[in-house]
């Protein structure tokens, strides 16, 4: 039965069916079935459908979608690992969130969605985060890599503002930061002091790993 479940729900976020996510998820809570090995079942079927869209099989809306079902099954999903104080494995850890300003959050959600299919340990700030606030979430998780998007031109500058107060906290060489969006390119990571820049989701999630030596 435990198998059949996961299969299910593994399956719910292949077909993109929203109505099943909770349903689906809730029921593999209610049957007992380990909560980890649901979150990896999610994992997996957004690393497939992941793998297609790097092949160009798939496009950034069945991954949107695919991310949004995801999250509605996760929620639970998540909730239930907490409460029996159990953790995912995870390849390290990545805050990310789109800078000040800035309200675009698709680039950021593939991204974030990859990497959490990767096997990173994701917190998403969101959008319009200030720099401040990605100070705090560096100081309060200590993640490995702290990731920057930003989509406008007018607010690419706000990337550099972020690094520049993890400098005045002592705190930059405590994290990898990498950037992304098309406001940004390679030339602007190395002039704001980014340890990496990625052109896409997929590039992104290769020079995660990268950073973090896996």
């Amino acid at each position: 039965m435990n198998e059949e479940v996961l299969k299910e729900l593994k399956d719910t976020v292949l077909t993109w069916d929203r109505d099943k996510a909770e349903p689906v998820a809730r029921k593999a809570i209610e049957l007992g079935v380990d909560p980890v090995r649901c979150a990896e079942a999610i994992a997996d079927a957004l690393k497939i459908i992941g793998d297609k869209y790097s092949r160009g099989e798939a496009f950034i809306p069945d991954l949107f979608v695919a991310s949004k079902v995801a999250d509605l099954a996760l929620r639970l999903i998540t909730e239930e690992i907490r409460k029996q104080g159990k953790r995912m494995d995870s390849l390290g850890k990545v805050v990310i969130g789109t800078v000040s300003g800035d309200i675009h959050n698709i680039g950021k959600n593939i991204v974030a969605t990859l990497l959490f299919a990767e096997g990173f340990e994701v917190i998403d700030l969101g959008v319009n985060v200030k720099a401040d606030g990605f100070l705090k979430a560096v100081n309060d998780h200590k993640p490995d890599i702290l990731a920057l998007s930003a989509l406008l031109t007018t607010t690419a500058m706000e990337q550099r503002n972020v690094i520049e107060g993890l400098k005045r906290a002592g705190v930059r060489e405590k994290v990898k930061v990498l950037i992304g969006g098309s406001a940004t390119n390679q030339d602007f990571a190395d002039r704001i002091g980014a340890d990496g820049y990625g052109a896409t989701g997929p590039s992104g999630v290769k020079l995660a790993r990268q950073l973090i030596g896996r």
